[in-house]
């Protein structure tokens, strides 16, 4: 396919993808370990073939807070892509400020079989005023009973927070447990959400919370993600139905903001190709 996609409109964004390459310090303690490549290279040609000027880099799991992959992708192609880091709460202000100039807009917090950490303790408020400070955003993915564990801390976080994946719902009832918190949390008006990778929900329970929060005026601060390349889930999956599955349930002014107008606002950054630039 070499022409663009006729739902993308000018100037939109994919939040959330991840690059990687056979060969890359694992961290320690992971969950999966890439037997291929997924290079910055192949994803800007994705952004091309499907007429999207920017994306988000997501540092992986499995790569720990070894961050300096992430950032020389960044550095290919700094008018169209910014970054998500992993840090250690911990992590000085120089070096967030490091990160900050090599394109780094939010933080990424993964507790996937991790346990939720004290963010109430004085190390984690410090990292959250340090983040605000600097406009980073903090990306937490997390499921079931960790929102009601994160609920208290994240609506009290300085700065914005991003739910990775619509906060993983387990069931097409969004009755599970946590699925009230998640709920509170993603009425907050520092609260954002990234529709992504309904395939690591429960069967249909992505699509529901979709159509909830599509119907209780979610898209305010609703951002799309590829996932590419759905680490995991990497069967079958095609990067075009990853947006098709998101604009069947928007009209056309839904599918502008959320494609275009809320990742700009948060970001704070219009892209370069987003006007011409290429």
């Amino acid at each position: 396919m070499t022409s663009t996609d006729p739902l993308c409109p000018p100037a939109a964004f994919d939040t959330h993808a991840h690059v990687f390459t056979r060969g890359l310090r694992l961290a320690h303690e992971r969950r999966y370990s890439p037997d291929y490549d997924a290079t910055v290279d192949a994803y800007l040609s994705l952004l091309d073939v499907h007429g999207l000027a920017a994306g988000v880099l997501v540092q992986p799991s499995f790569l720990g807070t070894d961050n300096s992959h992430l950032l020389d992708a960044l550095g290919k192609a700094p008018d169209r892509l910014r970054g998500v880091a992993v840090v250690d709460p911990g992590t000085p202000g120089e070096e967030l400020d490091r990160l900050v100039t090599a394109g780094v807009c939010g933080i990424r917090l993964n507790l996937i079989d991790r346990p939720v950490p004290p963010l109430g303790e004085p190390l984690w408020q410090r990292l959250a005023r340090e983040l605000a400070a600097r406009a980073l955003h903090l990306e937490v993915q997390a499921q079931q009973r960790q929102w009601a564990e994160l609920e208290p801390w994240l609506l009290r976080w300085p700065g914005a927070v991003v739910v990775d994946h619509l906060g993983l719902p387990a069931a097409a009832s969004l009755s599970h447990p946590g699925a009230a918190a998640l709920s509170r949390l993603l009425a907050a008006p520092h609260v954002w959400v990234k529709a992504a990778a309904p395939y690591r929900s429960a069967p249909g329970a992505a699509t529901a919370m979709l159509r909830r929060l599509l119907g209780t005026g979610g898209a305010e601060r609703m951002l799309w993600g590829s996932d590419w390349p759905w680490t995991r889930h990497e069967q079958d999956r095609v990067y075009g139905t990853t947006l098709t599955w998101l604009t069947a349930e928007l009209g056309p002014a839904e599918t502008r903001r959320i494609l275009c107008t809320n990742p700009a606002r948060l970001l704070g950054w219009t892209p370069a190709a987003a006007a011409g630039g290429g």
